[in-house]
């Protein structure tokens, strides 16, 4: 402990990022202004998807062509978190209608992989990399739904930008080249990697010139054939050929079957603003059930950054998460209760497990009886006619599964790790359990709020289960704190990890975890967290990454923000 308030106190001592600068206005740690404008907005993790979103608006395009044009660039530039391999969630405010649209554009397992055959193999988990956790990839499903509906350029014009860069290449990001590094060492031993991500067996550095000629390819077949090209043309066939030569099971019919799903988003009004996330299989409502128990809290007589704030946010964090654990899955197989779990009188009876001098150690999900009664990238555009979309997209753990088809120039994402193996013969039993033909666990989320009916942000926060923890940071850095769209997303950020996860019992909490803290938090803070019973420590770089567009409700005026923490640019026209 001794050596931990050291770690601690040397580490506080040092001055933020961010007052490097001194700025005249807003906080200490803002680390730029808002960009505000008045036609469209783009905030993507990279500068030159953002420049993409911007010209297919220019051109006629609408935010949903925008968001395709630099989701299909971001495949190839950011490879490091998302591509055609992976899956894609969004949410849609369609100005026409005066209402919402989800969609979930995940894939399911294998067909012919059964539970049977991990434990012929042995296995209790399921590999992080290689051919057994891959599931079909939604992403390019999801962009023709999106198209269908949405859309007004022809999908050959949203791609093109992509499939230019791609042949004529782009110099890689900071950031970027830094995840890209530690990635080659860890999947160069699957088939069709290091020749397609590598240059001679390494990744690129930062500024260095990258292209992708199989990528081009692939994208151009995509905007000559449509859907089917993916999954019922070449591309479908040769994925299959992949795999049955290198001993996987993803296969021909997997791919031709795969289907996306509009769904309902889900949502809760907190202090007069409504937050809307999508329903599982994906976590997203657990930021709403955070921001139910947190709402029972008077924020305004509690300081930001303060042992009280950072204490309740994380305890709420761990009644949410046990929850999240035990209720998210598959609704094909497994419905959640989720009228129930994001109601206000549920919330109430978990606020009333919080002690305001103790942290939880152990925490277990809400009573079923009472509840059966009822590494990604994110990104958001607007456009002039007043549309706006929030989009993730991921191939889940960094790169992906390493699984690289010849010729095709993208990663198959490793999202079936996140499914439980242990104990999945025995009834009940757990609602993530392996099963062919089923949507794992889902990370990535797309957030949206509105007031009185009418659109005011859509935001994300991309990165495993920090993505709930810093979608509620980003609604009370906005609504209880009285930041800017840039504070809310530049304010040091909280991560609790630790919580019992949807992978299985055997990672049940029984500690309390730790709390991870940015520079910024003060050693008065810490000193009190530590009272309290939290372990408290700093981490390198699980904080998550944000993209956020605000629209003013009477004038229409954009403003935009993007991750001081990444390479992401917000700007708009």
């Amino acid at each position: 402990m001794r050596t931990l308030r050291l770690l601690l106190a040397a580490a506080l001592a040092l001055p933020a990022a961010a007052s490097a600068a001194d700025r005249v206005t807003g906080h200490a740690f803002a680390t730029r202004s808002e960009v505000i404008a008045p036609h469209a907005m783009a905030a993507t993790s990279h500068p030159l998807a953002t420049q993409v979103a911007l010209d297919v608006m220019k051109r006629g395009g609408s935010a949903v062509d925008a968001a395709i044009a630099a989701n299909a660039a971001l495949g190839l530039i950011e490879p490091t978190g998302n591509g055609i391999g992976g899956d894609l969630f969004a949410i849609v405010w369609d100005p026409k209608t005066g209402k919402l649209h989800g969609y979930n554009g995940s894939g399911r397992s294998p067909r012919s992989l059964t539970l049977a055959e991990f434990r012929r193999r042995g296995l209790e988990e399921i590999p992080p990399t290689g051919p057994l956790p891959v599931s079909v990839p939604g992403a390019v499903d999801g962009w023709f739904a999106l198209h269908g509906r949405f859309g007004r350029l022809p999908m050959k014009d949203n791609l093109a930008p992509a499939i230019r860069y791609a042949r004529e290449g782009h110099p890689v990001h900071e950031v970027i080249a830094y995840y890209w590094g530690r990635s080659v060492a860890r999947l160069s031993q699957y088939p069709g990697f290091a020749e397609q991500f590598t240059l001679d067996g390494r990744a690129p550095r930062k500024g260095e010139l990258w292209k992708n000629p199989n990528l081009a390819d692939t994208l151009q077949k995509i905007a000559d054939g449509g859907r089917e090209a993916f999954y019922q043309g070449e591309i479908a066939r040769t994925i299959d050929a992949y795999f049955k030569a290198n001993g996987g099971f993803l296969s021909y019919q997997d791919l031709a079957a795969h289907q996306g799903e509009w769904v309902e988003p889900v949502s809760t009004n907190y202090r007069g603003y409504d937050v809307w996330e999508l329903p599982p299989n994906g976590q997203g409502i657990a930021a709403l059930q955070m921001l139910n128990i947190l709402e029972g809290f008077d924020f305004s007589r509690i300081a930001f950054g303060s042992a009280e704030h950072v204490h309740l946010f994380v305890e709420a964090k761990k009644l949410a998460f046990a929850d999240r654990a035990r209720f998210y899955a598959d609704p094909v197989f497994q419905p959640a209760p989720v009228a129930r779990l994001v109601s206000k009188d549920y919330a109430a009876q978990r606020r009333a497990l919080i002690s305001p001098d103790k942290a939880l150690r152990e925490v277990q999900p809400g009573t079923p009886k009472q509840l059966e009664e009822g590494d990604t990238i994110y990104m958001t555009v607007a456009d002039a006619d007043g549309m706006m979309v929030s989009l993730i997209q991921s191939n889940y753990r960094g790169m992906g599964s390493g699984m690289a088809p010849p010729g095709l120039g993208f990663i198959l994402q490793d999202r079936g790790e996140m499914f439980v193996l242990a104990g999945c013969e025995r009834q009940p039993a757990h609602p993530n359990c392996y099963a062919p033909g089923k949507r794992p666990f889902q990370t990535i989320i797309p957030a949206f709020i509105t007031r009185d009916g009418r659109p005011w942000v859509s935001f994300g926060v991309m990165g495993g289960a920090m993505q709930p923890q810093g979608h509620v940071q980003i609604v009370m850095n906005l609504l209880d704190f009285g930041m800017n769209l840039q504070e809310a997303g530049d304010a040091p950020r909280i991560q609790h990890d630790g919580s019992t996860e949807p992978t299985g019992p055997a990672t049940a909490m029984s500690d309390g975890g730790e709390v991870n803290l940015e520079t910024g938090f003060s050693w008065e803070t810490v000193r009190a967290l530590m009272r309290k019973g939290h372990r408290v420590t700093f981490a390198d770089g699980p904080y998550g990454g944000y993209q956020a567009i605000a629209r003013d409700p009477d004038s229409g005026v954009y403003y935009g923000a993007s991750e001081s923490r990444k390479d992401g640019q917000a700007a708009g026209y």
